[in-house]
């Protein structure tokens, strides 16, 4: 039998937002932008990213004739699935991050941070995968 964790009402609240949010996207960058701006307003996570001066919108030039089309939309009930292992905000950015890869780094970018500087400002580093 599988114990399913108890998710702390920050990360529950990101997590019906997301899924409503992420089947409208096109693209897995689309997908990324939403859970970012999902994030960005909700626990330890929005704290962080607020603090780190993360906004609603793009960076003014980060967007545009640079856009990046991202990946083939990736599924988004899986997406919302598999990042609803997390217990807290900060869990399931961590799914988010290991989830889109470098379709979140890029919208991190976009929004004028960087996943270093977001996991040192929340104290976390990311796992080693191997």
């Amino acid at each position: 039998m599988s114990v399913r964790p108890v998710l702390a009402p920050d990360a529950e609240l990101v997590l019906g937002i997301a899924a409503t949010a992420i089947p409208f996207a096109r693209t897995s960058d689309a997908e990324a932008e939403r859970w970012l701006r999902v994030l960005r307003l909700h626990g330890d996570v929005g704290v962080a990213l607020q603090g780190l001066g993360v906004s609603e919108v793009p960076l003014a030039g980060a967007n545009g004739e640079h856009e990046h089309p991202g990946h083939p939309h990736a599924g988004a009930h899986d997406a919302v699935a598999h990042v609803t292992e997390g217990v807290a905000t900060a869990d399931v950015l961590m799914a988010v991050m290991q989830v889109y890869g470098e379709d979140f780094e890029r919208v991190l970018w976009t929004h004028g941070t960087d996943r270093d500087e977001v996991l040192e400002r929340l104290g976390m580093t990311m796992p080693e995968v191997g």
